[in-house]
């Protein structure tokens, strides 16, 4: 969505509401406070998250969703749409009206579209369902992750940490899918202007082996069939060049960690992160890369929390 867009939205959403002022809380709010220059990923969303003033009951939320909302005439027609939401969908950080980002001219047709300053749109506590991506539910069709909002945070806080430490080693995601947690290793480094530590990027880049019989854990187990884990070396390579962090400090480690892992150039570790799915292959990324890891450093199993075999992997 570009800012003219959002203006227009906004514009839309007042006179839906017959209101002079409306709240954008989503990422969309961004291009208040940067109005050029993001990345296309930042403004590849179509929709636009639209909090009404004033409505306890939500009705008029639910009003913003049936004219201006997924599937509505206004989209078929301007190709955005508006996400009416409540102040029950998501909890928003304290003191957030004080920094509010104004966004009025001759576009908003008189309404005051009052965006979510760029901060308080990272801290946007989800409330319930609604906001499935904060928690990484789901399989994003255009997103290089599906980690969700708070184990980003959580990761990026891992990695800062043992930066500021002095913890020595590389970083390694084994399972990276489209590369979004490897990418944002890179980005961590960047920032702090590292040149010295490496982001190890493994995965068989074409999904996951079939169980093998002897590992009761994966027994039953059918994720080797879903072709949406299967994303190709180039596809995550070209992901990391988007963003401008394909450089000589990413490596790409490929094929399945059984035969991968144990030629790989890694010597110490601060961070190991671990997303294979699978009770075998988490195991055997385990057996390798565990030893390697610094004192201080990180060892994160994505799957612990969500699937038995990340689980059982991790304490055998």
């Amino acid at each position: 969505m570009r800012r003219d867009q959002l203006e227009h939205l906004i514009r839309a959403a007042g006179q839906v509401l017959d209101a002079d002022t409306v709240i954008v809380i989503g990422s969309q709010a961004f291009l208040a406070s940067v109005p050029a220059g993001l990345p296309p990923e930042a403004v590849r969303s179509i929709e636009a998250d639209i909090l009404p003033i004033d409505d306890p009951d939500e009705t008029k939320a639910d009003l913003i969703d049936g004219l201006l909302g997924e599937a509505s005439t206004f989209q078929e027609t301007h190709g955005i749409y508006a996400q009416g939401v409540g102040q029950r969908t998501a909890r928003l950080p304290e003191g957030w009206q004080d920094r509010l980002v104004a966004l009025r001219n001759e576009n908003t047709g008189g309404v005051t579209g009052k965006c979510l300053e760029p901060h308080d749109v990272l801290r946007i506590q989800p409330r319930g369902m609604t906001h499935r991506i904060f928690r990484g539910l789901d399989v994003p069709t255009c997103g290089e992750t599906m980690v969700g909002l708070h184990r980003l945070r959580s990761f990026e806080e891992c990695v800062s940490e043992v930066l500021s430490d002095g913890v020595p080693g590389d970083f390694v995601e084994a399972g990276a899918w489209r590369g979004g947690t490897a990418i944002l290793m890179r980005a961590v480094l960047k920032t702090y202007h590292v040149t010295d530590r490496k982001v190890f990027v493994a995965d068989s880049f074409r999904g996951l082996p079939p169980p093998k019989r002897r590992y009761g854990a994966d027994r039953g187990d059918r994720l080797w069939a879903d072709t949406r884990l299967a994303v190709s070396l180039a596809e995550v390579r070209a992901n990391f060049a988007r963003y401008g962090l394909l450089d000589d400090q990413v490596a790409f480690i490929e094929g399945w960690f059984s035969e991968s892992l144990k030629a790989a150039p890694i010597e110490r570790l601060a961070v190991l992160r671990l997303d294979a799915d699978m009770y075998e292959s988490t195991l055997d990324a385990l057996e390798v890369l565990y030893p390697k890891v610094s004192p201080g450093g990180f060892v994160i199993v994505d799957d612990y929390g969500a699937l038995e075999a990340g689980r059982r992997a991790g304490h055998d």
